[in-house]
């Protein structure tokens, strides 16, 4: 009888791994579900939960509603509970959702592209002033946020919007999120390529489409052909940039893979070419490997960016062609650094000789009522387009030259400047804990309050020319980094800090020094952190003052906060 074979132990002395456990990929691991959110997905998906909020909960309120469908399915229709008022950042992380969440939604209105009419403004400004409280918010993926929300009132909502042309479907969930557009497609003069017509098609197919409506994680898509690359592209799974192709012309590079939250990771190219007419191809594509290979069974390593880390940039692109698309892709260039801010803040002219005016409110807080009021104003200087944008802004199509200067200034007293400072441009801010429940401290005032006490404190900087050109200032109200804090020169992640009498105080951590590709940036790069470098939130103006001074009077000629900040010693930083 033969000796039996030796183990792994006895061969090498060391206990045998375990067996690779499976990511959940489709393609490799089949379907069977591999925790309890894709049990769910598979059970009933997201979107069959519209029929049930119409004709059961919506009569039977608040406490009629499933908790599967309350805290999962809800959100394939742009419905959050939102926090419930009182409860301090330090519960966050403790109460379960049932304890934390009120009885009341927010509500995500999708805007492809940032399209909007001004009538389709005073639809949203209307619902918000009878259904929201008057609340409005612009994000900074171009959509607008309602708060307030009871699920008695949502079919009205509904009818009320899709009346209009604009929706709520898949503006949340395990979907393909709302594509972010550049706000001056089809207007700005020095335009690459319109992109309008490849984000029709993809959202007119297959946004409500049950092919993609259970995907691992959230799926990003972001889309431009204006040169100043003002999409955020690289901290999205699916980003198209316009580049003019030496042999094929205008058309998109292709990036896939970025995302930020507690495990940041830019999208890389893929080196190929994308014409016009196979966008949407392209976009399946990428949307089906994602469906079909991407990680299911943890939650927290089921986005695009963990499956691209693990391939490559090479393998994607060989998987995307052999497996997805009907013929491969050309080689295509790189787009060229940008020509110009993305924001696109202050008057520009179109290229039919109108103009386009980028107006800022502060941390992209409005309301319903000046929603109504701004489409009054603009329709009655003949205009009736207008955009959202990326970084919390409006951008205010085809107005006549001869109205430019008073519109500016009706345009002021509604708070919405096309001329502001430094810090009302450059800052933005995620919903905080005034509404989300994942949120340990507050934003939108914390941020303004402390663009206010900037422009005061910092005017002699401003008034003799030594402040940036450009910065930004972006504060989040935890770690999941809605408002971009490893992207920003100043990134502030709130947390909870000792008050130094045994309790403990809302604060921030800070990250300095990051970016996207920009006008002064020909590479985008996160946020460098100092240990130990944390800040108060009653401490917060002190330390922003302090540090722009510090860069003020240490920079080398035309040095960048950024390249400052990545330079400088750390006790410059603090």
């Amino acid at each position: 009888m033969s000796a039996p074979a030796a183990s792994a132990e006895t061969r090498t002395g060391r206990p045998s791994r375990p067996p690779t456990k499976p990511h959940g990929q489709w393609k490799v691991d089949g379907t069977e579900p591999l925790n309890g959110n894709e049990e769910w997905k598979q059970q009933d998906g997201g979107l069959n939960v519209r029929q049930r909020i119409e004709q059961i909960y919506a009569k039977g309120g608040f406490d009629s509603i499933e908790a599967t469908d309350l805290h999962g399915r809800f959100r394939w229709w742009g419905l959050y509970t939102q926090r419930r008022p009182g409860i301090d950042g330090g519960k966050t992380a403790t109460l379960e959702p049932h304890e934390l969440e009120d009885k009341y939604f927010m509500l995500r209105v999708r805007i492809d592209g940032g399209v909007l009419s001004t009538d389709q403004l005073r639809v949203i400004g209307g619902i918000s002033t009878e259904f929201a409280r008057d609340t409005a918010d612009l994000t900074d993926r171009q959509n607008i946020q309602l708060h307030w929300i009871r699920v008695e009132d949502v079919p009205e909502i509904w009818n009320r919007l899709e009346a209009a042309g604009l929706s709520t479907t898949e503006a949340c969930g395990d979907v393909p999120r709302v594509i972010l557009g550049s706000p001056v497609a089809g207007i700005a003069a020095d335009e690459i390529i319109d992109p309008t017509p490849a984000i029709r098609e993809i959202a007119e197919r297959y946004i409500g489409d049950e092919s993609f409506a259970n995907l691992p994680r959230k799926y990003k898509t972001a889309i431009t052909g204006h040169p100043s690359q003002d999409v955020v592209h690289e901290i999205n799974d699916f980003a198209l940039v316009g580049v003019v192709h030496p042999e094929f012309g205008p058309g998109y590079d292709l990036w896939v893979g970025g995302g930020l939250s507690t495990n940041p990771r830019l999208a890389e190219r893929l080196g190929v070419f994308v014409p016009p007419e196979r966008t949407a191809e392209v976009w399946v594509g990428v949307t089906s490997i994602f469906r079909d290979y991407g990680y299911r069974r943890l939650r927290n390593k089921a986005r695009l960016k963990y499956l691209l880390a693990d391939w490559g940039p090479e393998k994607f692109r060989a998987v995307l062609e052999e497996e997805y698309l009907s013929a491969p892709l050309p080689d295509g260039p790189a787009a060229h650094k940008p020509t110009s801010p993305g924001d696109h803040v202050g008057v520009h002219r179109q290229k039919d000789g109108r103009f386009y005016l980028g107006v800022t409110p502060v941390v992209g807080r409005v309301s319903g009522s000046t929603l109504v009021q701004l489409a009054d104003l603009l329709e009655a200087r003949g205009s009736y387009r207008l955009r959202t944008t990326p970084h919390q802004k409006l951008v205010l199509l085809d107005i006549a030259e001869e109205h430019v200067a008073e519109l500016r200034a009706e345009l002021d007293r509604l708070g919405l400047s096309s001329a502001p400072s430094l810090f009302r441009r450059g800052t933005i801010a995620c919903t905080g804990i005034e509404f989300c429940k994942l949120a340990i401290v507050d934003t939108k005032t914390t941020a303004a309050a402390a663009i206010t006490e900037l422009e005061t404190r910092l005017k002699d900087l401003a008034d003799s020319g030594e402040l940036p050109q450009q910065l930004s200032l972006n504060i989040n109200g935890c770690p999941n980094s809605c408002a971009r804090i490893q992207t920003a020169d100043i990134g502030l992640k709130g947390q909870l800090l000792p008050d130094g009498n045994g309790g403990q105080t809302p604060g921030f951590q800070v990250h300095l020094g990051g970016g996207l590709a920009a006008v002064d940036r020909a590479e985008p790069g996160l946020g460098r952190t100092v240990r130990g470098l944390k800040v108060t939130a009653d401490g917060l103006v002190d330390y922003v003052e302090r540090l722009i001074r510090q860069y003020t009077a240490a920079k080398h000629d035309d040095e960048t906060f950024a390249q400052w900040a990545h330079r400088a010693e750390e006790g410059a930083l603090k």
